[in-house]
Parts: C-alpha cells; sequence; structure tokens
C-alpha cells in the first residue's frame, strides 16, 4: 500500500493565508472602527463628497447657462441672420441701380450651364441639370460661366448691398452671398481668393472674389455659379438683370 495514501490531506497553504489575512483585515477594521476619532472624521469626508458634488453640479448648470447665452449671442452677430441689415438702409443703398452680370465683360465668356426654366423646352431642361455625388439630377438654379481657355476671371458685386455669408461648402466649394434689402439676395459659388467677409458693406461692381473650382460641378473646370433669391426663391438671373429692384415707394 502507498505510504502517502495513509497521510492526512494539508490544506493548501494559499487557503491559509487567505483566511489569516481576512482574519487580520477584520480584526484591525474593528480595531479602526472602535477609535472615538474614525466617526467623525468619517462624516466629514462624507460631507466633503456631498459638497463637492453640488459645487460640480452647480458649475455644470452655470457653463450651459453660459453656452446657451454664447450661442445666443452667436446666432445673432455672426453668419447670414447675424449680419443681416435693415431692407430700408440697403434699398437705400443700391437706389438707381440695375442687377448686373457679376463680371467685367459677360460676352467674353461661356455660358456653361443655364438655369433652369420650368416652362422650357424638354431638351433646354435636360441641359439645365446637374448630377450629384449621389447621382441624382437636380434642376440648376443659377447660371454658370467659364473662360473659353479655362482661365481665372475676376466676380463682382452684381448689386451694392451687404455681405451676409462667406462659407467653404464640402461641394459647391467657396460661397458669398450679398443681401440687398427687400428680399433679395445674390449669390457666388465656385470661388477663389475672396476678398470681403461677413458684414462689409459692398458697392455694385466690386471685385469680391476670383472664379475658381469646386467639386459638384468639376467637369466645368474654373468657372463661377451666379444665382438669384427673392424671399428664398431661386430666379432665373437673365429674366432681372438690367432692371432697377428698388421697390417702389
Amino acid at each position: 500500500m502507498n505510504e502517502n495514501q495513509n497521510k492526512p490531506k494539508q490544506d493548501s497553504p494559499k487557503n491559509g493565508i487567505g483566511e489569516v489575512s481576512a482574519a487580520k483585515s477584520s480584526n484591525g477594521f474593528k480595531r479602526l472602527l472602535s477609535r472615538k476619532w474614525v466617526t467623525p472624521a468619517a462624516f466629514m469626508v462624507a460631507a466633503a463628497i456631498i459638497v463637492a458634488l453640488m459645487w460640480i453640479y452647480q458649475g455644470s448648470d452655470n457653463t450651459k447657462e453660459t453656452s446657451a447665452t454664447t450661442t445666443e449671442q452667436t446666432d445673432t452677430t455672426v453668419g447670414n441672420e447675424a449680419v443681416k441689415p435693415d431692407d430700408q438702409a440697403l434699398e437705400a443703398g443700391r437706389k438707381g441701380e440695375k442687377l448686373a452680370w457679376p463680371v467685367a465683360n459677360k460676352d467674353l465668356l461661356d455660358e456653361v450651364l443655364p438655369f433652369f426654366d420650368a416652362n422650357a423646352t424638354a431638351e433646354e431642361k435636360a441641359n439645365a441639370v446637374v448630377q450629384t455625388n449621389n447621382n441624382t439630377f437636380v434642376p440648376h438654379l443659377g447660371v454658370d460661366f467659364a473662360d473659353p481657355s479655362d482661365q481665372p476671371f475676376a466676380v463682382m458685386a452684381a448689386l451694392s448691398g451687404k455681405v451676409t455669408l462667406v462659407e467653404k461648402h464640402p461641394t459647391n466649394g467657396n460661397i458669398v452671398e450679398i443681401s440687398h434689402g427687400n428680399g433679395l439676395v445674390t449669390v457666388y459659388q465656385s470661388l477663389s481668393d475672396i476678398q470681403v467677409a461677413e458684414g462689409d458693406d459692398v458697392k455694385q461692381g466690386t471685385q469680391i472674389a476670383v472664379a475658381g473650382r469646386n467639386d459638384l460641378e468639376k467637369d466645368l473646370g474654373v468657372h463661377l455659379h451666379f444665382s438669384v433669391q427673392e424671399n428664398g426663391k431661386s430666379v432665373n438671373p437673365a429674366s432681372i438683370v438690367g432692371q432697377s429692384l428698388t421697390e417702389e415707394k
């Protein structure tokens, strides 16, 4: 018979050490609680934690209020609505002017993409649509000009007004919008070398940028996309160029 089978089994040393350690920890914790200063100290620590949490919470609320205030101020001082001037002042500033093409000499440029006219023929409509990046076709709500030799050219303000938007768009390229009062806005896209900023007052014929490129109409090369909006609705620029758009009083 194997002698080892007659020997009594011994507990694992690890378990013995763990039990001893647990017992010592339990006894130490009881001795710690028995001391007179422990309870007040624990109370003070708990109170400090509560005060700290209240302070953090209050600070968070203040931060939210500050952020909301800052957002409201930003909305009223930056962007299209931010710098929207008084209509009467704008109309007075362009009194006697007639809407012009935003280039020095339109006859030297090619009209590479026309405005989509709902009353045009089917062929004309087909030539006035743009294919987007997701392979859908949308009406082209402006007029695009390009130099025959694919060279940059100056872009001018079509009418006196105030710059209410300067933006770099991911597909339409650099954009400038100018408000002229009474809901009239001219939009210039696919720009480079922008020379104005939001809030600037510009006179008709002032150079605001240079024709450039954009991703949406990259096949056109260097070009200018020009559109006109009246009360948020796009209109054919050709139908109002040469007209005085000042409201009669």
